[in-house]
């Protein structure tokens, strides 16, 4: 029986070719990866043994069929995978970096309410957030733009002018302690959290001390409003006045018969009892939207931001 060897077009070449790229072709064998290695399994070379490899089965194939059909296989398909390289990194790190801000503003803009901790993809944008220089900067705005309405704002003269303070993230800084709590990947925990209140070591947000020291020279008088526990009332004091806080007119904390209510209508009573007892209130600064929320509020609320607490 005689053979004539197909001839086979180009364009209908029935094979499909999976062309690996220079950085895969010794993963996953490092070991191959030296310069003897390299020598001898380049990339020309490979793709030769490559060629050869696969001439011999289209051979076999084309002296088995006496009657050659050129769509015995389907035409050729090449792929080639990307390679890892640094620019791919940097686009990912930027999703994310993407996808956390718009977290962090949809929040600090209380369009996610509640929640208990913060994404964990977000953990380290979280992280270098409140320990670098954008933390402060957006700490400075608000204290700059509170004491630019403070000192703009017409007092009235008898005593009764009066702005609230928060504590907690406002005008002192729990860092230290988020910095052991995975800066709010964790859950969390009061009892945790009041022994760390007990040691009275937490220091001042420079920008609200700054604030607090316009706002008491206008002669406006301060209230410090907290969630904490009357229990914690030593504590607190000897904090504030290590971290440079004096002079407010009332610090109030909750009383035992006020723990169990929410931090929105606990501070709002607060708020109506001021107002009773005659006091205007101009501004109320917190970094929690329970702070500045509900009823009696204050003329100018400034929120604070916080991404590591809810």
């Amino acid at each position: 029986m005689d053979f004539t060897f197909p001839q086979i077009p180009f364009h209908k070449f029935p094979l499909i070719f999976q062309i690996p790229t220079k950085s895969s072709l010794f993963t996953p064998y490092p070991e191959f990866d030296s310069p003897k290695f390299r020598v001898f399994l380049s990339f020309p070379t490979t793709m030769t043994f490559l060629k050869i490899f696969l001439f011999f089965p289209l051979l076999s194939l084309a002296f088995s069929q006496e009657t050659f059909t050129s769509h015995l296989l389907p035409r050729p398909l090449i792929i080639e995978y990307p390679e890892n390289t640094e620019t791919n990194i940097r686009e990912l790190e930027e999703e994310f970096k993407l996808h956390c801000t718009s977290w962090r503003f949809s929040v600090e803009a209380n369009n996610i309410n509640p929640w208990k901790t913060i994404p964990q993809e977000c953990a380290k944008y979280v992280k270098d957030y409140v320990t670098g220089r954008a933390y402060g900067f957006d700490l400075e705005r608000v204290s700059k733009e509170a004491g630019v309405y403070a000192k703009a704002v017409e007092l009235s003269g008898d005593g009764k002018d009066a702005w609230i303070f928060d504590i907690d993230d406002t005008l002192l800084s729990n860092l230290p302690y988020y910095a052991d709590h995975g800066y709010g990947l964790e859950v969390f925990d009061h009892l945790e959290f009041d022994r760390w209140v007990d040691k009275a070591m937490a220091p001042a947000i420079k920008s609200s001390l700054k604030l607090y020291e316009e706002v008491l020279g206008l002669g406006i008088k301060v209230f410090l409003l907290t969630g904490r526990s009357d229990g914690k009332r030593k504590a607190t004091i000897e904090n504030l006045i290590n971290a440079g806080f004096r002079d407010w007119h009332k610090l109030i904390l909750r009383a035992p018969d006020e723990q169990g209510k929410l931090a929105t209508v606990y501070k709002s009573e607060k708020r109506n009892e001021m107002e009773k007892e005659g006091y205007r209130i101009l501004g109320n600064s917190g970094d929690q939207w329970s702070d500045i929320l509900g009823t009696s509020m204050s003329i100018r609320s400034f929120k604070v931001p916080n991404p590591m607490s809810s």
